[in-house]
């Protein structure tokens, strides 16, 4: 099942989309926005299914969805929190600003508690107030959970995953180390992030979802061009289950909390920090990662952050390359 909130209010319009995205069918006499939904998961769920079944088989009024019109999924949330389940990136990021890894990341999960109250529509542009804050993408998956106890065991917690996504989670690369050494965390450097147009329940991926990783490629272009083709199961360090625990360790989980992978980085087959598409590698996901990999190479970092009218896309697509989630395909603009 499909899931996406058309642009309306605060909270968005729940809609069922079908398989190939290309109709929805409104969801508001079962329930009126994925939160709502969430919140009753199984009560509700079972109807928003043969909703879903009707829509496929064309035995009910249903509209054209047009991913421009679609808000994010959830358009505020009770919790985001992004994790890093990509090791390879978080090493990448810390060298790039002269940062140590802990051995400790590789058995402990690093998350962080990014901003909920407002998430960016996959098709809404990037406003960037000033160009020298270093703007950049990350492109990664995230899961929305039910209701998940306190001291859920990674073994228990893929069960209450409802739904899978994509994320841009923005980030503005020049405000990170001023922010990071007050020994705080993010705030202004992690301004709104984007969501894929449409969330799809872990039953309708298939053996796309498994062992609770995405065994998908994850497309970045930028400005038209590729930029990133890893594959969001490879160098996955820690699963979402994983994840989830480490989450619940000591509270109660919410429903509708978005959980976030971290951005989704590939080593090179030589065990290498990962090449860019053009030199046969899987390329990145990020600017910060191409950055420090010139910097290891010849010195000097190169490639710029985002500037004003640059577009990317990120989109994951299946077998026959039809887009699973929809596309998150965002404009930055430079407001001043």
């Amino acid at each position: 099942m499909k899931l996406a909130s058309l642009k309306s209010g605060r909270d968005g319009h729940l809609v069922v989309v079908s398989d190939n995205l290309a109709w929805y069918a409104d969801a508001a006499h079962i329930v009126p926005t994925m939160q709502a939904a969430l919140d009753d998961w199984d009560n509700v769920a079972p109807r928003l299914e043969a909703l879903a079944t009707d829509l496929e088989h064309d035995v009910i009024p249903r509209e054209r969805f047009h991913e421009h019109d679609a808000a994010a999924p959830l358009p505020r949330a009770y919790q985001w929190a992004d994790g890093s389940a990509y090791v390879n990136h978080v090493a990448l990021v810390r060298a790039a600003r002269g940062a140590v890894l802990p051995e400790s990341f590789w058995h402990d999960p690093l998350i962080y508690q990014g901003g909920s109250d407002a998430f960016m529509g996959a098709r809404d542009d990037i406003l960037l107030a000033d160009e020298a804050w270093g703007c950049d993408l990350e492109a990664e998956i995230v899961v929305v959970t039910d209701d998940v106890p306190l001291g859920t065991s990674a073994a228990d917690a893929l069960s209450y995953v409802r739904l899978v996504g994509l994320v841009n989670d923005v980030s503005l690369r020049n405000l990170i180390p001023g922010e990071l050494e007050k020994g705080f965390g993010f705030v202004q450097s992690k301004p709104a992030s984007a969501l894929s147009p449409v969330f799809v329940t872990p039953d309708s991926l298939g053996s796309h979802w498994s062992n609770g990783k995405l065994h998908r490629i994850l497309s970045v272009d930028l400005n038209g061009a590729p930029f990133g083709r890893a594959l969001a199961s490879d160098d996955c360090t820690f699963d979402f289950g994983t994840l989830i625990a480490h989450l619940a360790k000591t509270r109660n989980i919410g429903a509708g909390s978005i959980i976030g992978s971290g951005t989704v980085s590939n080593r090179d087959a030589d065990g290498g920090p990962g090449k860019p598409i053009a030199d046969g590698g899987r390329g990145y996901s990020c600017l910060a990662e191409v950055r420090m990999v010139e910097k290891i190479r010849t010195g000097a970092m190169t490639t710029p952050f985002l500037k004003d009218g640059d577009i990317l896309r990120i989109e994951v697509r299946d077998d026959a390359g039809h887009s699973i989630f929809g596309a998150i395909e965002q404009t930055v603009r430079v407001t001043r």
